[in-house]
């Protein structure tokens, strides 16, 4: 197993550790967490395919990533009006 196998490895045990933890009601979809390491786990795998590239793959990380972006966008939102609002 090389470092890139590794690298993609932890990627995918990070994405499926936050779909668990989603199903398990351990953390909601709206929590930047959910969203930060789904993320961070495409990241990953992105990383891994640099190195065997996988065209499957790579479209699907790269959604993957880019629908996580959108996630933490939007809880950065949602943060910013519950700070604004008068309390």
């Amino acid at each position: 197993m090389t470092i890139p196998d590794l690298i993609g490895l932890s990627g995918v045990a990070l994405i499926l550790t936050a779909y668990f933890a989603l199903q398990t009601e351990r953390v909601r979809s709206e929590d930047w967490r959910f969203s930060g390491i789904n993320g961070l786990g495409a990241l990953l795998i992105l990383v891994s395919l640099y190195f065997t590239f996988n065209l499957a793959s790579f479209v699907i990380e790269i959604f993957w990533l880019l629908i996580s972006g959108y996630g933490l966008w939007k809880a950065w939102r949602r943060r910013d009006k519950t700070s604004v609002e008068p309390g």
